[in-house]
């Protein structure tokens, strides 16, 4: 007899970087015939359905006023990031208060705001297997009695661990001489909101939070994407129920075709990406003065223009568009200037691409310093690089030597298959679920 197909519901933050993680993972799913469901936040709607996703879609705030409900997919973060992108200019310690404190109290809203929804969700869609990437608790997801899939996918620093550096914090593996003020200053301006969060949290039933942790560890199956070349590891050994995925390049992506003014650029003139990421791209100021910098120089570029793609004009050297493919994008360039989000920085190296970095907010800073650390790209600040360091990291990415060897780590990278690995072992806690609901229906009856 043929296995039944599973439901499979997944629960991604609402940023492009989360719900692509989910949608490249949802999409061999539904290949392999299971009805895969996504509660993404409501300005999702009939961004996925097109690609053969069931939408049952959550809010995390009060309906926005009639004139304003055709909102672009994560307009909610967006917004909440264009409103506190001076914040961006600070040291990693300094963000803890004034940054990253308020977006933890934005995403703790909206986790509570939605949970009566969530709970609806679930009894509509009775999933085998629940999948959340996001950085916060949601506690319907664990008291719905199917098992519960964490994705961690941001920089695995975000496990933490005595012997690695604290996550959000940018700082070096091999110096610890600011881990343990940073790790103060992060208690004391979070451990208020996260005693209250947790309280709220185990009022829901839900079990009770790691210490100083937003989110919970499943007991059935943790994913998280980075390769194996730059994990951490070996500072820090995670348990059985992790599951490295070295990268998970989703493939759903249109073929994009290089424009010819691109393509037909002059002999040792490189092809390079630029994309700061949705959010960080909608720093107007700062992709001018990247379009100034890089105007300059004697290469091509593709860039990704972003939400305000209307607010500037690209140099003569540039072609690019608001949103690029950037999966088919990628494989096709020498190297790619890029924000540092997890997505964009496991895909270069899937792709086995050299990166240089220009950290904003978040995870990152850790990105960017794990690549500058490993010899994998440049890090440069992202508000204070002069003409000069930023031509000086081109020459090193660019380099051929280092152009060589990110292509033997991509070419290992996409041996290991992540995307599949992540699919098999969601694919497994559901199938597990599943069989053993069925044999305890056989022994009531």
């Amino acid at each position: 007899m043929p296995e039944r197909p599973l439901t499979i519901l997944f629960m991604p933050e609402s940023a492009y970087g989360p719900t692509n993680q989910c949608v490249g993972l949802g999409n061999v799913l539904l290949g392999r015939g299971h009805r895969v469901v996504f509660a993404a936040e409501a300005s999702w709607k009939g961004k996925l359905a097109p690609l053969g996703f069931e939408e049952d879609l959550v809010d995390l705030a009060p309906a926005p006023e009639a004139d304003d409900t055709d909102q672009d997919p994560g307009a909610f973060w967006k917004e909440f990031i264009r409103d506190t992108a001076p914040e961006f200019r600070k040291p990693t310690v300094e963000q803890l208060e004034t940054f990253m404190l308020p977006t933890w109290q934005a995403l703790i809203d909206g986790a509570q705001f939605c949970e009566p929804q969530l709970r609806e969700i679930i009894a509509r869609v009775k999933p085998d297997v629940i999948v959340e990437d996001n950085v916060v608790a949601f506690p319907a997801l664990l008291t719905s009695g199917a098992p519960f899939v964490r994705i961690m996918s941001c920089n695995p620093l975000e496990a933490p661990g005595s012997g690695i550096p604290p996550a959000y914090s940018g700082l070096p593996a091999d110096d610890r001489s600011e881990w343990a003020s940073f790790r103060a200053e992060y208690d004391r301006t979070h451990r208020g909101p996260w005693e209250s969060f947790n309280a709220w949290v185990v009022a829901q039933g839900a079990p009770p939070l790691p210490d100083l942790e937003f989110v919970h560890t499943s007991e059935a199956a943790n994913l998280y994407v980075f390769p194996e070349e730059a994990d951490y590891t070996g500072a820090r050994p995670l348990d059985a129920t992790w599951h490295r995925l070295d990268s998970s390049v989703r493939e759903t992506d249109e073929h994009y075709v290089v424009p010819a003014e691109a393509a037909d650029r002059p002999e040792g003139s490189a092809l390079i990406y630029l994309s700061l990421g949705s959010l960080g791209s909608a720093d107007v100021d700062l992709m001018k003065r990247l379009v100034d910098v890089l105007g300059r120089t004697p290469h091509r570029y593709i860039v990704s223009k972003g939400p305000q793609a209307g607010e500037y004009e690209l140099a003569d050297n540039m072609v690019g568009a608001e949103f690029l493919p950037q999966t088919t994008v990628i494989p096709q360039v020498d190297a790619v200037i890029t924000h540092g989000g997890n997505n964009t920085t496991t895909e270069s190296l899937h792709f086995g691409k050299p990166m240089v970095l220009l950290p904003l907010f978040w995870d990152q800073y850790d990105n960017a310093q794990r690549m500058d650390e490993l010899g994998f790209g440049v890090r440069l600040g992202t508000y204070t690089f002069t003409e000069h360091d930023m031509h000086a990291a081109l020459a090193v990415v660019l380099d051929p030597a280092k152009r060589a060897e990110l292509a033997a780590v991509g070419a290992r990278v996409r041996a290991r298959d992540g995307l599949r690995r992540g699919a098999d072992v969601i694919e497994q806690v559901a199938r597990a679920h599943a069989e053993g609901s069925t044999s305890e229906g056989s022994a009531t009856a």
